[in-house]
């Protein structure tokens, strides 16, 4: 088998093109994991070994990048081909509200008009996404919570264990423990519980979820999805209808609120973890902290971890301790379903992609949240493994972005027909990766030479292109471009923090002028009204 796959990889051509009719393609989504990978360097204490291995059997895009860097625009972008610039759809606005990306299909009714079935579960798209599913196997929760309904409407706090203010926050950003930790409630009651909307009472409603230990409780959320898939893939063995499959799984973790069983936290004591090296004053060259509300969350949530704990260092170590057990415990649910497909009927043929939405600030200037500029919230993981295509370990430095996964699976799977509804609608604005998956250092790439992100800017001009901030990463450098000319110029080949900020440096102007040009030239047709 392995000569097959090295004579289809040298002819171009997929396994499941020359054997077994279209491939199957699985998207592994996970929510707001930054470049926090064992294979990625990110964090040296970082445990991901799942990632890893997939890692090593496909190809890694060491500069991979979001195309917003907050889930809902995201996710939105990803999964219709289109830029936020070109459906102005840069927040969280409903997707399929929107006239550009409604005229559109989503990756997913493109892969069934092409006969696939289509089965996901999870936070795949942030909301409305039920309809694009032939089925949808566990729904999104981003639970368990603390409140047990004996909070008033707007006085959920966060964890019990999360001092004040950071607990004011609310029950998933202010919240991070592991789940032997059972909060407490007002009323002095104890317990995890999940709180969801209820169609029938038209309210807010509390369930519990049961823990009584670490080997006696319900499954979390991502481990139902994973459960789910493992479940589903062995049955699709035996339903021999003939279709490819689409599957999509989307894990929370490590989005807030941080819990994870006790057994992750204890991977990282608080005391040994090791923080992000941070420079004071980091952000007094930056501009994007001047066009923020005094409440926005980044700085804010800063802020309250500062007045949260004796120093901030101590509070970051609390808080990392907590992100780096979520994202271990995600990892293991890749691992479940990496197996699942290996183990399967369908490991030869089954095109795999794992991507986050963005990444995430952890105190570099100043900020603890997505939604910036700057390197740690628009690098993602990004990994592809397409059987008889992709190079086996291979690494790929080009700048890439989430905008270029839907392409690349039409161009792996073959898929066919336009991928708007009408006219209305734009065409995939990506390209595809497999060039770069035959040949990751060498490969012809058709696409731009710079990733572009779009930071939603807020205000009344919510949808108009040229009130936004935006950045584009190069293989060396970063730009950003504000709304009102104000710019940032990083060298990430002396300064990979970016700490130095060489936008007025006279000998990086002709840098300067080239990424803006290309960065106007990307978003240029854009800037007129329609």
């Amino acid at each position: 088998m392995t000569r097959v796959l090295a004579g289809l990889a040298a002819a171009g051509l997929s396994l499941g093109a020359a054997l077994a009719g279209p491939p199957n393609a699985v998207v592994l989504m996970i929510d707001d994991l930054n470049d926090y990978v064992g294979v990625l360097g990110g964090h040296p204490q970082a445990r991901t070994p799942a990632i890893d291995r997939l890692a090593r059997s496909g190809v890694l895009f060491t500069c991979a990048h979001c195309n917003d860097p907050i889930c809902a625009p995201s996710r939105a972008s990803l999964f219709t081909g289109v830029y936020p610039h070109t459906s102005r759809n840069f927040s969280f606005d409903n997707w399929d509200e929107n006239p550009v990306l409604a005229a559109g299909k989503t990756m997913m009714a493109h892969f069934r008009d092409n006969g696939y079935r289509v089965l996901g579960a999870g936070k795949v798209m942030h909301n409305r996404d039920k309809q694009e599913w032939d089925e949808v196997g566990v729904r999104t929760q981003y639970g368990p919570v603390n409140d047990n309904g004996s909070y008033g409407a707007k006085d959920i706090p966060g964890h019990s264990s999360v001092p004040m203010p950071f607990r004011g926050i609310g029950p998933i950003d202010g919240s991070f423990a592991p789940l032997s930790d059972v909060p407490v409630h007002p009323d002095g009651s104890r317990g995890w519980f999940f709180r969801e909307w209820s169609q029938k009472e038209n309210r807010m409603v509390s369930t519990p979820y049961r823990y009584v230990s670490e080997d006696d409780r319900d499954p979390l959320p991502d481990e139902a999805v994973a459960a789910w898939f493992v479940r589903r893939i062995g049955e699709r063995a035996a339903e021999k209808d003939g279709k490819p499959f689409f599957m999509a799984c989307g894990f929370i973790r490590p989005h807030t609120p941080l819990y994870a069983p006790k057994r992750f936290f204890d991977m990282f004591p608080p005391e040994t973890v090791t923080l992000p090296v941070i420079r004071a004053g980091d952000k007094d060259d930056t501009s994007f902290h001047g066009y923020l509300p005094g409440d926005s969350k980044g700085p804010g949530y800063y802020r309250l971890l500062k007045e949260s704990y004796p120093t901030v260092e101590e509070g970051l170590k609390k808080y990392l301790q907590a992100y780096l057990a979520c994202v271990a415990f995600v990892d293991e649910q890749v691992g479940r379903v990496v197996d699942a497909i290996d183990r399967s009927p369908f490991g030869d043929n089954t095109i795999v992609v794992l991507a986050s939405d963005h990444g995430y600030n952890h105190g570099q200037k100043d900020f603890l949240f997505k939604n910036a500029p700057w390197e740690e919230s628009t690098r993602i993981p990004l990994i592809v493994r397409a059987p008889g295509v992709s190079r086996a370990g291979g690494e790929c430095g080009r700048p890439v972005s989430s905008i270029d996964i839907y392409p690349t699976l039409v161009d792996l799977c073959g898929l066919k027909g336009d991928t708007r509804r009408s006219d209305k609608g734009s065409r995939l604005e990506g390209h595809s990766l497999r060039p770069l998956l035959a040949d990751p250092s060498g490969g012809t790439w058709t696409g731009p030479d710079v990733a572009l992100t779009a930071i939603f800017a807020g205000g009344a001009s919510k949808s108009a292109v040229a009130a936004q901030h935006y950045t584009v990463r190069s293989e060396r450098w970063r730009y950003i471009l504000y709304p009102d000319g104000k710019e940032e110029l990083y060298d990430h080949a002396a300064d990979p923090r970016e700490w130095t900020n060489l936008a007025a440096d006279p000998s990086a102007q002709a840098t300067k002028r080239d990424l803006k040009r290309k960065l106007l030239g990307m978003i240029g047709a854009a800037l007129t009204p329609p």
